[in-house]
């Protein structure tokens, strides 16, 4: 390959490889998997194995550089527990290697709803009676990260799960002020809500912060079986029914369409209320305050695809699938005021 076209400086991370032991002075081959809306995520072949790098953006966003770090901990605390799960290889926190930080893990074989049409390969394209195991799959997969110990995990400090409920409206909004530049219409009106409405009893633990179809990967075939959670870019230590939330804020309720409510066809999917049941079960949770989570959902969605949006409006962005931001965060916003208005806890 033509260095001018590598994803990555290749010369440069073999020497970095070569100085972890990672297959030393054989040739490097890398392909560019997907440039993300804020990541790049690259394959990397080298001694006949086949690895996995995460990076920033050639434009690395603030912050983004401790981003990548944290999400190499997380990688590292789920070794060995029940969570599918990239395995973790090595991180480089210097950013005169390849321009950022990044890490490697190990390459996953499965397939994931973003790389196929519809979001559903065969037999799951066809066969409906086999879709409902995916969503079931889907809600298991952050039941079990919930469950992890994850003091006994190593990520003490990682987040800080006292006083969560307590800081998250300020947190965004501070967050918020940041970049704004428009009036969101129910912003506030949700903060306000959230702020009176904080759930008194909740069990800490690891939460993705992301958690949807887009970020995890299923084994090939039938039936459904989770091959690994994966963009644990906003992930902490926080409230799991946050994650909950974030699945089911936009999922089809009993009678909605569900062939047009995003990027994959919910045909065949279960109901809200079964999605919610299992993962009590699995979990041992209590969702009976889930609309306060959905609600907090739909707030801090509002906010973090505003930030992308105000950096595609400001000339700063590379992905321009920000631009369809701005309506997203619009609907967003008047979702989480809408069911504001309309819940009583």
């Amino acid at each position: 390959m033509d260095p001018a076209n590598e994803p990555v400086d290749g010369s440069a991370l073999a020497r970095w490889m070569d100085g972890r032991g990672l297959a030393p002075g054989e040739p490097v081959a890398t392909s560019l998997i997907s440039g993300g809306t804020s990541n790049e995520i690259i394959e990397v072949r080298r001694g006949g194995r086949t690895m996995v790098l995460r990076k920033p953006p050639r434009r690395v966003p603030p912050g983004r550089d401790e981003t990548m770090l944290r999400e190499f901990r997380v990688l590292t605390a789920l070794k060995g527990t029940s969570v599918p799960h990239p395995e973790a290889i090595a991180a480089c926190d210097d950013t005169g290697v390849i321009g950022s930080c990044f890490y490697l893990m190990e390459h996953v074989d499965g397939w994931s709803p973003m790389n196929v049409d519809g979001g559903w390969p065969e037999p799951f394209k066809s066969d409906l009676s086999l879709r409902p195991a995916l969503a079931y799959q889907l809600v298991e997969g952050i039941a079990r990260l919930g469950g992890v110990d994850w003091r006994a995990r190593g990520l003490e400090g990682f987040g800080r799960p006292e006083g969560f409920h307590d800081r998250q409206v300020d947190r965004w909004l501070a967050h918020l002020a940041k970049f704004r530049f428009r009036d969101i219409p129910g912003i506030d009106e949700a903060a306000a809500w959230l702020r009176g409405h904080r759930p008194s009893h909740w069990e800490p633990g690891i939460i993705h912060g992301d958690y949807q179809f887009a970020n995890v990967m299923f084994r090939h075939g039938a039936p459904a079986r989770l091959a690994a959670l994966v963009d644990f870019e906003m992930a902490t230590v926080g409230d799991p029914l946050l994650d909950l939330a974030w699945v089911v804020m936009g999922w089809p309720d009993a009678g909605e369409d569900r062939g047009g409510q995003g990027y994959v066809d919910y045909t065949g999917m279960p109901d809200r209320a079964d999605l919610l049941e299992h993962y009590a079960r699995v979990s041992g949770r209590d969702v009976s305050e889930i609309d306060y989570y959905v609600i907090l959902a739909r707030f801090k969605m509002a906010i973090v695809l505003e930030g992308g949006y105000a950096r595609h409006v400001g000339g700063e962005a590379d992905n321009p699938k920000m631009a369809h931001y701005g309506d997203a965060v619009l609907r967003t916003a008047a979702a989480a005021a809408e069911l504001a208005a309309a819940t009583r806890l």
